[in-house]
């Protein structure tokens, strides 16, 4: 437990791309943001959950229960219908804890290898959970973006799946696009739109 100031929010990921892409959606808050790097000494929680809202639930509170910070966690993850929903959960391990993205990559796109384009519908999705000092959760929300699978990545910007996934409405891949589209449609950015609410009416006399 360390002493905190009452308008400190810890994102509870060690992932930079994650890190970066909150920090900028959260900006304009009177938040001091603070991540995991901060606290070599503190215990990893282990993602044992069956559904995003568990796992990102499990995260924020079990962080904040060894901090005694605010905290907000994330639990995110790609679907595919023609896989039945993988990687879902395990989009951040696919294939195995010891691949990095564009092996995850790669190995999807080897799954969907027999799949025209038609057939390649996808979607991002988001939960957000935050909880109090206590480890008690009091938001959760949740974001979605439909889309589908590129045939091969496409771009350099983003991390994870995002060159290989198109948007609805849209023929550039997360890793093309400007950040200032994705930061308006990802389903990060949605499900951060409900968790800011929250955040700004509980700290809102800071602001």
């Amino acid at each position: 437990m360390i002493e905190a100031s009452p308008n400190e929010l810890l994102i509870a990921t060690t992932n930079k791309g994650k890190i970066v892409e909150l920090r900028s959606l959260l900006a304009s808050s009177p938040l001091r943001l603070r991540s995991l790097e901060g606290f070599p000494e503190i215990e990893d929680v282990e993602e044992t959950g069956t559904t995003f809202a568990d796992n990102s639930a499990l995260k924020a509170s079990a962080y904040a229960s060894q901090t005694g910070l605010w905290t907000l966690a994330d639990d995110s993850g790609l679907e595919v219908d023609a896989l039945g929903g993988a990687p879902g959960v395990f989009s951040a391990r696919y294939g195995g804890e010891g691949l990095n993205d564009a092996q995850r990559v790669e190995l999807l796109l080897e799954k969907l290898s027999g799949c025209a384009e038609q057939e390649r519908s996808a979607r991002f999705i988001c939960v957000i959970a935050i909880a109090d000092p206590q480890g008690q959760i009091v938001n959760l929300s949740t974001g979605r973006c439909e889309g589908q699978i590129a045939l091969a990545p496409r771009g350099t910007g983003g991390f994870g799946y995002d060159p290989v996934f198109i948007p609805s409405g849209f023929a550039q891949t997360f890793g093309e696009l400007p950040p200032e589209i994705k930061k308006s449609i990802s389903h990060r950015a949605l499900a951060l739109d409900g968790a800011r609410s929250f955040l700004m009416s509980r700290f809102e006399s800071m602001a």
